[in-house]
């Protein structure tokens, strides 16, 4: 028997839903297919009894579309809609330049950027994403389907979020998708915390999911274009055009609003505050207890990234104008010098060392020690690297899973099976000395129902709830 294919879309003039849904019946299996039109999608397949049954489950999926307003439709007339990036106009600053040790070329503007113990990562808009020593030899390179909007990390996890919808896990060989967005968010920024997902975007809207990537809670903040979320084990703090908003961990319920002068831009978080850069060129700091403004720091032009020491007892900027700053915590400018390489998206402070990705796909290393920039503010600056990965090959993301025979199983891996429950697919651990009750934080796009896989690692979460596999995973056969 022929399969039957039923394709339906539904794309909205106001510009928030453009996705498809696809249903594939094969004899007893259907197959559905969805996401953002002009995209791959994820796929769902399942197996029924007989023919009629596949038949009948298929047609109350396309039913439940049709009521939604998804149309019958032909695939590829409608293009993929293009996705919000931030756009900065860069100009050169007037200020001195900063002591720059060493600048990366990563080749295209660049957003994500996390600064670990060993370890430097930057992500652009071309998917790539790379790793990079302390003194700036790159360590390696991975590729994402789509432009990076931000790295974040959560304990020893890394994960990217892409333009695509979806997060991704680089803690391997290679990136598996560990999170995937729903197809109608237009993503601004992501943030984690113990697994949970918090996801702001450009209608002012904060989703939060958890672990498993299931839905918990969303709402809607009174402004729109929300660049800022950091979560936290008390909350999400959301910020957006009209200042930030904290909302309450499990219920969602808003905790406390702090007005901004002007829209929140970027965001920052430290145990006892959060910091927010504005497009008026302030930078607020607010108690996360209560949103009490505690200092507030001066800019030359609009704010598109913060970050802080340790504590916060220095603060520092980057703006649209090319320049960087240094605040004490008091809120007085210690400094300000010209990056030398665009504007900075984001940036991250370590060891005396600040970090930022630019307009111009730099990576840049500035020494911020009181030494450096006295010398800088002189005139006299240190000798830059500069740094390409030309020999660096891609290493992409895929669904693809190495397999070896159960009987190779060796000593100190865990082994961990799919089990399709209430409709949906779940890990569980199965090998001893682990709770079998407990989900597993596996990736979405290799699991299958009934297998068995290696697992390098298996942590359990700070919460303790659940499950997180770390390092290599392989199929068992």
């Amino acid at each position: 028997m022929a399969a039957a294919t039923t394709y339906l879309e539904l794309s909205e003039s106001g510009g928030s839903a453009h996705k498809f849904y696809e249903v594939v019946v094969a004899g007893t299996t259907v197959t559905i297919t969805f996401g953002r039109i002009g995209e791959r999608g994820s796929t769902r397949e399942s197996t029924f009894a007989d023919e009629a049954k596949a038949v009948s489950a298929a047609e109350k999926k396309i039913g439940e579309k049709v009521r939604k307003g998804y149309a019958p439709a032909v695939k590829g007339q409608r293009a993929r809609r293009a996705i919000t990036r931030r756009e900065i106009t860069s100009v050169q600053s007037s200020a001195r330049q900063a002591p720059v040790l060493w600048r990366f070329h990563s080749g295209a503007p660049a957003f994500g950027i996390f600064i670990g113990e060993d370890e430097a990562w930057v992500g652009n808009e071309r998917g790539d994403v790379f790793t990079l020593a302390h003194d700036g030899r790159v360590t390696g390179r991975y590729g994402l389907p789509d432009g990076v909007k931000c790295i974040v990390a959560d304990d020893f996890w890394i994960y990217a979020g892409c333009d695509d919808g979806r997060v991704y896990d680089l803690g391997g060989k290679v990136p598996r998708v560990a999170y995937e967005i729903a197809n109608d968010v237009d993503i601004y920024w992501l943030d984690i915390d113990d697994g949970v997902l918090g996801v702001s975007d450009r209608q002012g809207g904060i989703t939060i999911v958890d672990h498993e990537d299931e839905f918990q809670w969303s709402r809607r903040s009174t402004g729109d274009s929300a660049w800022m979320v950091r979560c936290a084990p008390e909350g999400v703090f959301h910020g957006h055009s009209r200042g930030v908003t904290h909302y309450a961990a499990r219920s969602g319920d808003p905790v406390w609003h702090a007005e901004t002068v002007g829209a929140v831009l970027f965001g920052w978080q430290e145990p006892a505050e959060v910091f927010a850069g504005t497009s008026r060129g302030w930078v607020h700091r607010l108690a996360r207890s209560n949103g009490a403004e505690k200092a507030r720091y001066r800019c030359d032009a609009a704010v598109f990234s913060c970050a802080t020491s340790p504590g916060g007892d220095y603060v520092f900027a980057g703006d649209n104008h090319s320049s960087v700053y240094c605040f004490a915590a008091d809120g007085t400018r210690l400094w300000k010098l010209g990056t030398g390489c665009g504007s900075a998206y984001s940036m991250q402070y370590r060891d005396e060392r600040l970090y930022i990705v630019t307009t111009d796909g730099s990576l840049a290393c500035i020494d911020a020690s009181p030494a450096a920039i006295h010398a800088a503010e002189q005139g006299e600056l240190p000798q830059r690297s500069d740094i390409k990965a030309d020999h660096w090959q891609r290493v992409e993301a895929t669904a693809a899973v190495e397999t070896v025979v159960a009987s190779a199983v060796p000593a100190g891996g865990v082994v961990v099976e799919c089990v399709q429950d209430g409709g949906r697919l779940r890990v569980h651990v199965i090998s001893d000395g682990y709770d079998r009750a407990r989900a597993v934080q596996f990736p979405k796009d290799i699991r299958v129902p009934g297998a068995r896989y290696l697992v390098t690692e298996i942590h359990t979460s700070a919460s303790g709830g659940f499950y997180r596999a770390r390092g290599e995973i392989k199929r068992l056969l």
